[in-house]
């Protein structure tokens, strides 16, 4: 059985659309099921999938996790330690407050904090753009004659 958006699709994105390119044009799903080198009974799933608009591009979506009570928290501490805050030490007063999740976790979402902290705090670098009478002058010396 496909399995859905919700859960996660068995193949990539990439080869779900080479398999719906390969019905598309050969009408079949046995030819496009030899073009993609997957079961027929695979790609009458996924344009079954397509039709019923399960097939969503982008992508799936995020699954609600213990450490999702505690993100505005976590947010809190990497602001407060301006970036600075290590997961273990994060993990340690998580469960202090009554977190039950793996340390694995918290170390991903304090990365995720972090990243998101740092990139709103990144230098915005503009091009120069030279501004007539404003700029570098090559006059800065005496003139020099050609021809003499």
């Amino acid at each position: 059985m496909l399995r859905g958006p919700e859960e996660g699709w068995l193949k990539s994105a990439e080869e779900i659309m080479e398999i719906l390119e390969a019905y598309d044009l050969t009408g079949s799903l046995r030819d496009a099921a030899e073009l993609a080198g997957c079961s027929h009974h695979t790609v009458a799933e996924y344009v079954q999938a397509r039709e019923e608009g399960r097939l969503t591009p982008g992508r799936a979506q995020r699954r609600p996790m213990l450490i999702d009570a505690f993100g505005p928290k976590l947010e809190e501490w990497v602001e407060r330690s301006k970036g600075k805050l290590r997961a273990d030490v994060a993990h340690e007063k998580l469960v202090a407050l009554g977190y039950t999740g793996s340390e694995r976790t918290t170390r991903r979402a304090v990365a995720e904090a972090k990243t998101a902290y740092q990139a709103g705090r990144r230098r915005v670098h503009r091009p120069w753009v030279p501004e007539p009478g404003c700029g570098f002058s090559t006059t800065s010396g005496p003139a020099r004659r050609s021809g003499v």
